[in-house]
């Protein structure tokens, strides 16, 4: 899997305790196995894409994702996002939606969102890779731990975080966050399934850009 070469320095500094862990060491075999047999998503190179975009020091926003997409070519590392040229996802043109509405912003005709995490947002999954066609089929055997490692690392050693939870699996993932210190914008999913629930109207990019406009960070070009 190639840890060693392909995570940002700032990360690899804070993550290489978790790295050395039993259970990292497992995964580590595990997904190496799965890309040799199968076919598996993102490609090996774009595993830890988020953190490479996105340096320690950088992060102002983190969305918390649950699956790499499964389907050909889509997934690229950051979650909600797909590569240059790839139809937009459903749940993505929801979050365009909800941009253009919250912020009077037409939405772009990329769904590649490596704009947003150069600007600062952690676009992190909670599990890291995927079989193809086989959606939660890398879930439980270790990226959840490791990805819950990252969100408190953030939350214990930075500040005035925002971080977005988009449904009820993100907001579980994100009971570790200090609010004490860190700002936490939860609604429902931006899945059609759950989008008219209340993820339409709840304005999360402005609301994040007057948290970190308050606190003197610059905010977010959406």
């Amino acid at each position: 899997m190639g840890v060693e070469v392909n995570i940002d320095p700032s990360w690899k500094i804070r993550l290489d305790e978790e790295f050395e862990k039993p259970y990292f060491q497992q995964l580590t075999a595990f997904v190496k196995s799965e890309y040799t047999s199968q076919t598996v998503f993102p490609p090996g190179k774009e595993i830890f894409r988020a953190f490479d975009k996105c340096s320690f020091e950088e992060v102002k926003v983190v969305i918390i994702g649950q699956d790499p997409y499964h389907g050909s070519g889509q997934a690229n590392g950051l979650c909600f996002s797909v590569r240059e040229g790839v139809r937009i996802p459903p749940s993505l043109m929801n979050i365009y939606k909800e941009i253009k509405n919250d912020l009077g912003k037409a939405p772009p005709a990329s769904g590649e969102l490596e704009r947003w995490a150069k600007q600062g947002v952690l676009l992190l999954n909670a599990t890291l890779t995927v079989r193809a066609a086989s959606p939660g089929s890398h879930q439980k055997k270790g990226w959840e731990i490791f990805t819950d490692a990252v969100i408190k690392k953030i939350s214990d050693e930075k500040e005035n975080v925002v971080f977005i939870l988009w449904g009820a699996y993100a907001q579980k993932k994100g009971e570790v966050i200090d609010r004490g210190k860190h700002h936490v914008i939860s609604s429902p999913h931006p899945s059609p399934f759950s989008a008219d629930r209340g993820f339409f109207g709840s304005k999360p990019f402005s609301k994040t850009n007057a948290y970190l406009r308050s606190k003197g960070i610059k905010e977010i070009d959406w």
